[in-house]
């Protein structure tokens, strides 16, 4: 199934720029003032609202101060939840998003009625400098098997294809950009770039600049017999990249992205899109400017069976 019912959202209490992870997330802006966190729980509890108003089921647990870990709104990149009972823990990139790995956290989740049969523990590969950053470095199309994943810092590709051997998904491995300055520089994280929905992809095919790693990456999504939706370098810098799409109890599905996100699609995209689903969109500009990431890496979606 390519849809969950169920989400983790990490609640902040310490949220703010995080200097580490900007080394190479270019979409990071650091704004001064003391309300940052303010503003950002404000878009967070306002999010949730959106989501629980349409039957999705939102686990919300909240941050700690000690440690500080100023990007732990983002939890879908160092812990992803199976249908067969597995957790899995990822190796990351900043030193300071390591200690957002939380045993309480999936203990919380088991109190909620979800089984976990195995804690799968990826991270010791981090020491020796190999970063693969859960389902922000990965997209999975569960239905196919199929993994995509732009291989960047957060990236590694042999562990990428490790991962993959492991839990029976293809790898689809290709190189995206975005042009920072003069520059070309690696997308930190393939959920900035593309979304896999049940029947459609959103994708900024514009930052695949290998013309056959992308006509491999048109041709694996064209035979797993989903629609492209193509989105503009532009658009993807305004996180039209970073969705997920969810269902409700009842099984409606919808395609969750930020309020950003959605002002930069054209008509025609979004018509493209509500063939299949509807849309929810959220405020989230402070959370996106100074963190870097949108809704979908808010999203850590939970796939365990239920006990």
């Amino acid at each position: 199934m390519q849809t969950t019912d169920t989400v983790l959202m990490i609640e902040p209490i310490a949220f703010g720029y995080n200097a580490e992870t900007a080394e190479n997330n270019y979409f990071q802006v650091e704004q001064k003032g003391s309300d940052i966190q303010a503003k950002a729980l404000a878009e967070f509890n306002t999010f949730v609202g959106k989501l629980r108003s349409k039957g999705v089921n939102v686990i919300t647990i909240k941050d700690t101060l000690d440690p500080h870990t100023p990007d732990s709104i983002f939890p879908n990149n160092w812990v992803s939840f199976h249908k067969d009972g597995k957790v899995v823990l990822y190796p990351m990139f900043a030193s300071n998003r390591r200690v957002e790995r939380r045993e309480d956290i999936i203990e919380s989740i088991k109190n909620q009625g979800f089984e976990v049969t195995e804690i799968d523990d990826w991270s010791f590969p981090e020491t020796q400098g190999h970063f693969l950053e859960g389902t922000g470095s990965m997209i999975f199309d569960h239905d196919n098997k199929i993994a995509y994943g732009s291989v960047s810092l957060r990236l590694d590709e042999n562990l990428f294809r490790e991962f993959c051997d492991k839990y029976g998904f293809t790898p689809i491995v290709f190189h995206s950009y975005q042009t920072v300055g003069a520059e070309r520089l690696p997308i930190y994280h393939t959920n900035v770039m593309m979304c896999v929905a049940d029947k459609f992809v959103v994708i900024c095919l514009d930052c695949i600049d290998d013309e056959l790693e992308r006509e491999k990456v048109i041709e694996t999504i064209k035979n797993s017999g989903k629609e492209i939706v193509e989105i503009s370098e532009e658009q993807m810098q305004q996180f039209a990249g970073n969705m997920l799409q969810v269902q409700n109890n009842d099984g409606q599905k919808f395609l969750v992205m930020s309020q950003t996100a959605y002002q930069s699609l054209t008509p025609e995209q979004v018509a493209a899109i509500e063939k299949y689903c509807e849309i929810i969109y959220s405020d989230l500009s402070t959370i996106e400017v100074n963190g870097g990431g949108s809704a979908r890496c808010m999203l850590a979606e939970v796939f365990l069976p239920k006990k």
